[in-house]
């Protein structure tokens, strides 16, 4: 049976000046941890706040294992880049 794992990470970006400013910080989390992980990584909710994103990484395994290992990298990896800007992080299979 396949295993579908979903990470949510909310994010906290206190020196976004703008939209703008917000924007280039979360397209180059993605492009990274697409690039990285090989993951499907998408902003949701609220894309319009200056100060906060939330993002969430899927990943698609035979394994619930094997999903579970590449969404657990892919949180350290987030927390290593983020920062203080890393606020939490939520993981959920389908």
């Amino acid at each position: 049976m396949p295993a579908i794992g979903v990470l949510q990470i909310e994010i906290h970006i206190p020196h976004a000046r703008s939209i703008k400013d917000r924007r280039n910080i979360v397209r180059s989390f993605k492009s990274r941890m697409r690039t990285k992980h090989n993951v499907a990584v998408a902003e949701v909710d609220d894309q319009m706040l200056m100060n906060r994103a939330s993002i969430c990484v899927v990943t698609v395994s035979s394994s619930k294992d094997f999903a579970e290992k590449v969404l657990e990298a892919v949180e350290r990896d987030a927390e290593a880049l983020l920062g203080d800007m890393f606020e939490s992080a939520v993981v959920d299979f389908v």
